[in-house]
């Protein structure tokens, strides 16, 4: 068996693994966008790095576009095999890869380049789809067997097991950061000899997940007696769902007083509908409270916008309410149009609740950056910016080397990618100390023999 690696090595972004097998199957793992530095997107563009009609078959471990943005790209290429993955990724690959598609269109025109792919091609590679549940072993193609198991990252998220030749290899996926709510937790890591891992947060530790509602709490009350206003970009899958499910707890229970929340972002919306579709997967305290009869996707003072001039009359005043929007890293959507008008006020918090890739504004605005461009135009940060690093659904570094820790006696090597330089570096040392298994770097275009 034959890997190569074509994204997601120098950076978080554009993960996309490429196989081959003695007997001359050939597949890909992950098919994503790059994005966040425009260097690293301007790849997206790039010829795809293998013939899309000989593949036999790809794999998805989630539906985060930098896992899946290139899939109608691969479909425009001629690609005409199956997409294996859970039920909810097929269901959030649509309504995302329909609006990537928008975003996309209008990024192609300002920058003088031909669209990726068009709406047909969006449609090719959503008719790919082949769901399967976890545990559950299938074969994809002669000689090749394949199991998702659950990495509690995303709703459908997987680990997944290939055995072919002889081998075992795992692609950890995002590997999520449990205990959090409405996810089970990451399974462990299945035995086998080789893994390609994830390392978005190999060089740091994030606060305890139990503290983290202490910290929305105080983050909320805090905002709420400035008079001001709470802005939380966040991404329309998962984080946004988890922080509807928090605040209804802390309101429910009488820790924060009732107060507007706006869930601005059509994406966001559609994509807790698909939560609502798969309730299956939920953990066991959620799955308990549904079945009281409660919504915790539905509560007084919530408010889901999809009109744009709805949208718009939320900025014509600063009072006391809390606005979550995307892009999750302040990099596009209704979120900068928010924070084009409140980050000038000293009453404002920006709540930084996941990982912000190099190049964002996102990425600035964590680091502190007081004079920033918004749309085109110069704003000086007032607000005070609060960055909540336990709402990660990437594992830390801590969790990271426990999981493939548990392969030390049978595992020959580990393939991080999926990370920054210095947080594959620091991961890397972590586990060859802890545990003395092998564990390499690999390079953009870099094969290896397993």
């Amino acid at each position: 068996m034959k890997i190569t690696f074509y994204g997601a090595t120098e950076g978080v972004t554009g993960s996309n693994f490429y196989l081959e097998t003695e007997q001359g199957v050939k597949f890909i793992v992950e098919c994503g966008l790059f994005q966040g530095d425009p260097q690293e997107e301007n790849n997206n563009w790039d010829d795809l790095p293998f013939e899309a009609e000989k593949l036999d078959f790809a794999l998805v471990t989630h539906s985060h576009i930098d896992h899946i943005g290139r899939l109608p790209k691969l479909a425009k290429d001629g690609f005409k095999g199956f997409i294996h993955a859970t039920e909810p990724v097929a269901g959030f690959a649509e309504i995302f890869l329909r609006d990537t598609r928008k975003i996309l269109k209008d990024e192609a025109a300002d920058k003088g380049k031909p669209e990726l792919y068009d709406d047909q091609d969006v449609q090719n590679a959503v008719s790919r789809f082949k769901t399967h549940k976890y545990h559950e072993t299938f074969e994809p193609a002669a000689g090749v067997k394949v199991t998702l198991f659950d990495a509690g990252h995303i709703l459908g998220s997987s680990i997944i097991l290939v055995e072919t030749d002889g081998k075992k290899i795992v692609f950890s996926g995002d590997l999520g950061n449990p205990p959090v709510p409405i996810l089970c937790d990451t399974e462990k890591l299945p035995e086998c000899d080789y893994v390609v891992m994830e390392s978005t947060y190999g060089d740091r530790l994030h606060k305890k997940v139990k503290e983290r509602e202490v910290e929305l709490e105080r983050i909320v009350e805090d905002t709420m007696s400035a008079g001001g206003v709470l802005l939380m970009p966040s991404f329309a899958m998962e984080r946004t769902q988890e922080i509807i499910y928090e605040l209804h707890g802390l309101i429910k229970n009488g820790r924060i007083k009732k107060i507007p929340v706006y869930i601005d972002s059509p994406l966001a919306i559609a994509a807790t509908e698909i939560y609502r579709r798969y309730p299956q997967y939920f953990d066991q305290e959620a799955t308990e409270i549904l079945g009281t009869g409660e919504d915790f996707f539905n509560f007084p003072g919530l408010t889901m916008i999809k009109d744009m001039e709805q949208s718009k009359a939320l900025d014509k005043k600063v009072e006391p309410k809390i606005i979550i929007a995307g892009s999750g890293m302040s990099n596009g959507g209704r979120i900068v149009f928010h924070e084009k008008r409140f980050l000038g006020e000293p009453s404002t918090t920006l709540a930084i609740v996941g990982f912000q890739v190099r190049g964002t504004l996102g990425r600035q605005l964590c680091e502190g950056v007081k004079n920033v461009k918004i749309m085109g135009e110069p704003v000086e940060v007032k607000a005070r910016v609060k960055e909540i690093s336990s709402y990660s659904a990437h594992a830390d570094q801590q969790k990271l080397t426990e999981w493939v820790g548990r392969g030390k006696n049978y595992l020959k090597q580990v393939f991080l990618i999926h990370g920054e330089a210095e947080a594959k570096t620091a991961l890397q040392s972590k586990i060859q100390d802890l545990t003395g298994i092998k564990t390499t770097l690999p390079t953009k275009g870099e094969s290896f023999e397993l």
